[in-house]
């Protein structure tokens, strides 16, 4: 039976999630479907945008993704914490950038003064919200229904397009969250869509190797496109790499980004058609600070979620979720 969502999820066991999403009918989210012949490249850069656009509302950071033909991969870091930052005014600015509010939030942001009863129940609603907005399950709400909408506008034709709810797997130590992030970023590669990491469009990698996400068009024009009531707050980058472990105090990624990218070129050079994985000559000295083998960290990095998918096959599916590595 599948369990809940808040079963699966647990910021006190981790931050970091792995979270896919997949197509049902065949449907191809992005790309040319040879089936039919039908060109949608162009959901890909709706898509990034949307990423980015919801990172910078929520409570969650992203720390990976590929945009793939049927599918999209995210390895997200829940971020709680950076709420503390908001006001109650804030919060609701927030969740009404995507949705409309409802009639007491709606009078409170345009300042009618508000009765004492008012104001409790708006407390209230506002908890509510700072909750959704912290959530993972409401972001993946957010980011997939509108890809929905389009895709099933364009198909013509009603019904499910996402195949059941998304996937989300745990990254319990920097071992897996390191395997995960390079699985997801070579993703393309394995897929045969691009050649090299730098080659590889609507990815993190090819974003961390040049930073700067291809907006083309105003904001203005991306509140129309993504149906945004307003958006005032400047994009959220990919969560950054913070280099080794230090006495201050640390939000992102405890690698150093030049060793990270190093190590995905490495491996995206390893790997060969005819063959699952190739051992390098050379593999960058992060993956002896981890005390992680050479040909170990190949094979899980090209087959990440068939590996831990077996793994835990047999386990009892609680224990199986608390104990993804």
């Amino acid at each position: 039976m599948t369990l809940p969502r808040k079963a699966l999820v647990c910021v006190d066991d981790t931050p970091f999630y792995h979270v896919t999403s997949r197509c049902v009918r065949r449907s191809f989210l992005c790309g040319v479907d040879h089936a039919t012949g039908h060109d949608y490249s162009h959901r890909r850069l709706f898509i990034e945008q949307r990423i980015h656009l919801l990172s910078t509302l929520f409570a969650i950071d992203i720390a990976a993704y590929a945009v793939m033909s049927n599918h999209l991969h995210l390895v997200v870091k829940l971020s709680p914490e950076i709420m503390n930052d908001w006001s109650d005014r804030e919060v609701l600015e927030r969740w009404t950038s995507l949705h409309k509010g409802s009639l007491l939030v709606q009078r409170y942001l345009n300042g009618t003064a508000l009765s004492a009863a008012e104001l409790a129940a708006l407390k209230d609603i506002i908890t509510l919200y700072r909750l959704r907005l912290a959530d993972l399950g409401w972001f993946m709400k957010c980011l997939n229904e509108p890809i929905a909408r389009m895709a099933n506008k364009e198909d013509g034709c009603r019904g499910h397009f996402w195949e059941a709810r998304y996937r989300s797997q745990a990254l319990l130590t920097d071992e897996a969250l390191l395997t995960c992030m390079a699985y997801v970023d070579l993703n393309p590669i394995r897929a045969d869509m691009a050649a090299s990491p730098e080659e590889s469009q609507h990815t993190s990698i090819k974003e961390r190797i040049n930073p700067s996400l291809n907006l083309s068009k105003t904001i203005t024009d991306l509140m129309k496109l993504h149906q945004l009531n307003h958006f005032n707050y400047a994009l959220k980058p990919l969560l950054s790499f913070d280099g080794n472990i230090t006495d201050q105090e640390q939000h992102g990624i405890l690698f150093n980004l030049n060793d990270y990218l190093e190590l995905v070129d490495h491996t995206g050079r390893a790997l060969r058609n005819d063959k699952r994985g190739a051992i390098a000559l050379h593999l960058p000295p992060i993956l002896e600070r981890l005390g992680i083998d050479r040909k170990a960290w190949l094979n899980n990095a090209t087959a990440f979620e068939q590996i831990y998918r077996q793994r835990f096959a047999k386990r009892p599916k609680r224990q199986a979720a608390n104990n993804v590595a």
